[in-house]
């Protein structure tokens, strides 16, 4: 009694084929562990140098460091004055991105449901605002914050971050909101909403993952902006960390240690505010082109 059936050794072929490791793959993963190495290079020399004293530096800069020390980061923390560049930097982000995300959403929730006339006229004049370069109006917005007073004040950079980022951000909320459907929103104003009910709570709501995709991509250059602070808030006590570290690293350009901790002590709140929230940027892209 036969209870089943052999593979001869043409069925079987295959399958050992597909059990066999591919050269292809092999070659794809060695070049993405060269590129991983090669963007990770400069933050481990940045760390590493930042926990190494003068001496360890000039005899092996690239090398771990034994034993590692950490005043440097005490050292940079005072002798930059990273404490009031910090609470500076933050103020102005987080105000700027509070008032990007409520304008943006709400702007982009108008523009995405009037897809013609007036609403597609100001989407188009939104896309012009990303397309040409900000360097352009610099004189006259300088004029402009001087003439309300506002230089070397949260007022004036707060001001000019809105109108700067706030095309790209109308941008990316539009995109979003063009792939979401319309019958939760519609459903409410059905029930007795009002628009901005409907908005506020049925709507913004679902913005979650463009939102965090705003939020990351405004935070990270509004932090890391240096043009603009040193122009508006140069030798007042509102300068942020930029341009904190660069008369720091003027400074101490001979102290290597120094200088990297004061730059690893920059970074890392931006950092882990990228960490945090860098799930959302693709998840944001990803419905925004749906749309």
């Amino acid at each position: 009694m036969i209870t089943g059936t052999s593979r001869g050794p043409a069925e079987q072929e295959p399958e050992r084929r597909g059990r066999r490791p591919r050269f292809g793959q092999y070659a794809l993963e060695l070049f993405m562990i060269a590129v991983a190495v090669v963007f990770l290079f400069p933050v481990y020399a940045l760390i590493t140098l930042a926990m190494k004293d003068p001496q360890q530096i000039s005899d092996s800069p690239l090398s771990l460091p034994s034993p590692p020390t950490f005043a440097n980061f005490g050292n940079a923390w005072s002798s930059a004055s990273l404490g009031p560049a910090l609470l500076n930097s933050t103020v102005i982000t987080a105000v700027s991105l509070l008032i990007l995300v409520v304008l943006g959403s709400t702007g982009a929730y108008y523009l995405a449901r009037r897809a013609r006339g007036l609403g597609y006229g100001l989407y188009i004049l939104f896309l012009l605002g990303i397309v040409l370069p900000f360097q352009l109006g610099m004189i006259p917005l300088y004029k402009l914050v001087d003439d309300l007073g506002w230089l070397g004040t949260y007022q004036g950079m707060v001001l000019f971050y809105t109108g700067i980022q706030l095309p790209f951000t109308v941008f990316l909320y539009t995109g979003f909101i063009r792939a979401l459907p319309q019958d939760y929103a519609q459903a409410a104003l059905i029930d007795g909403c009002t628009h901005r009910q409907a908005f506020t709570r049925i709507v913004f709501p679902l913005l979650r993952p463009i939102t965090g995709t705003v939020i990351i991509l405004n935070a990270v250059f509004i932090w890391n902006d240096f043009f603009t602070p040193l122009l508006y808030l140069g030798g007042s006590d509102k300068e942020t960390v930029p341009v904190g570290v660069f008369a720091f690293v003027g400074q101490y350009v001979s102290d290597y240690g120094l200088v990297f901790a004061g730059l690893v002590l920059a970074a890392l709140p931006i950092l882990v505010v990228f960490v945090l929230l860098q799930r959302y940027v693709i998840k944001g892209f990803a419905g925004g082109l749906k749309g």
